[in-house]
């Protein structure tokens, strides 16, 4: 599968734009600013329906304009072809289409079009808390489990009224168990079904990511990456149910899959603490590879790879064993973003791969 052709009308700092891809390796060049990125999430909306960096669609709409449109068409393997739409007026809900019919579930898109984007903000993963670490793998685990998906969704709603439950107990001064009880089993039913999938997950996942980690740093450190939950070696519905009266002087769900975690290790220590820049960048670009190499095996067929502004902080030797990795067959469709042309000219000169190269701003004629 890959990105055949790419049309951008009023997003970000696109008034319009249109691209014909190669099926291998795509380049975007130039300064800071001009908008190489804002590319990469156009491509990252129509496989997850909304930003790598943004949340809010309405601050997607290029400034002034009443609305943003994108237009991606796919080609698969087996020479059928998909169109995908994402269109968002300001103050009405985003409509997502594929094939000019309406999606009814955002949720049904996801995975159908499999993407990994690495960009410098992946090192939040490392620096930042425990939420987006949790949303990390499970956007890579809902995207080939529709029913897990399905279980984070329930479980959440389930979360939120529970939540609201004992926010209410604890301002009306009074305890009602049975009402509490309809949540409590909800979340403990989906909680297992989710600690179970992520365990599973992380134990074929952990070995893929050492094994890329050793290429980009030549085998010279160790790593690992461990599941923490407070359920751990005992009985998720008993470890819940015990957290009761702490959830009640709270007023809120303390124990549950919402809290769990990922924690990353480096030579024994955690990478946050004692990792290089370098190092963490590397950790963080395996960990994506990885995602790479999961999806592919689990769908069957290769994810489109998004590499955003990669070269920064990597010494030359591991910035050449990413390219050299990335450009063979095991890869698919690969767009990078770099604000040095000579560099990437220079790559390929020495690899024969097909490739595109796109100057942004777009001269005319490009």
């Amino acid at each position: 599968m890959y990105l055949q052709k790419l049309t951008v009308t009023g997003f970000k700092n696109y008034i319009q734009a249109e691209f014909n891809f190669s099926e291998k390796i795509n380049c975007f060049v130039g300064n800071n600013g001009v908008g190489k990125t804002n590319l990469l999430d156009a491509i990252h909306y129509l496989s997850f329906c909304k930003s790598y960096f943004n949340s809010l669609d309405s601050q997607n709409i290029r400034h002034g304009d009443d609305f943003f449109a994108l237009h991606g068409a796919y080609q698969r393997g087996d020479h059928t072809s998909d169109l995908v739409q994402c269109l968002q007026k300001k103050n009405q809900r985003k409509r997502f289409l594929i094939n000019k019919k309406e999606y009814e579930r955002l949720a049904d898109h996801i995975g159908n079009f499999p993407l990994v984007m690495i960009s410098p903000y992946d090192r939040d993963l490392i620096n930042d808390g425990s939420e987006l670490r949790r949303k990390y793998i499970d956007s890579v685990i809902s995207q080939f489990d529709k029913f897990y998906l399905d279980d984070l969704i329930q479980y959440n709603k389930a979360l939120f009224q529970r939540n609201a439950l004992l926010k209410s107990f604890g301002e009306q001064h009074y305890f009602d168990a049975v009402s509490l009880e309809t949540w409590d089993e909800q979340m403990i039913r989906l909680g297992e079904q989710i600690f179970i999938k992520r365990n599973s997950f992380l134990e074929q996942f952990t070995p893929l990511f050492q094994q890329y980690f050793r290429f980009l740093s030549n085998g010279s450190e160790t790593v690992d990456i461990r599941y923490v939950s407070q359920s751990s070696g005992n009985s998720y519905r008993e470890t819940f149910i015990a957290a009761l009266t702490k959830d009640r002087a709270a007023q809120y769900c303390t124990m549950g899959v919402h809290k769990d975690d990922l924690e990353f290790i480096i030579d024994q220590y955690p990478v946050k603490k004692f990792g290089s820049q370098g190092q963490q960048k590397s950790f963080v670009i395996a960990v994506k590879l990885a995602q790479f190499d999961y999806t592919r095996n689990v769908k069957g067929f290769k994810p489109i790879l998004l590499l955003d502004d990669v070269f920064d902080k990597l010494d030359d030797l591991r910035a050449s064993q990413l390219i050299k990795l990335v450009s063979e067959n095991s890869f698919g469709q690969v767009f990078i973003t770099d604000t040095s042309r000579q560099r990437i000219v220079s790559i390929f000169e020495a690899m024969e791969i097909e490739h595109k190269i796109f100057t942004i701003p777009l001269p005319s004629g490009d």
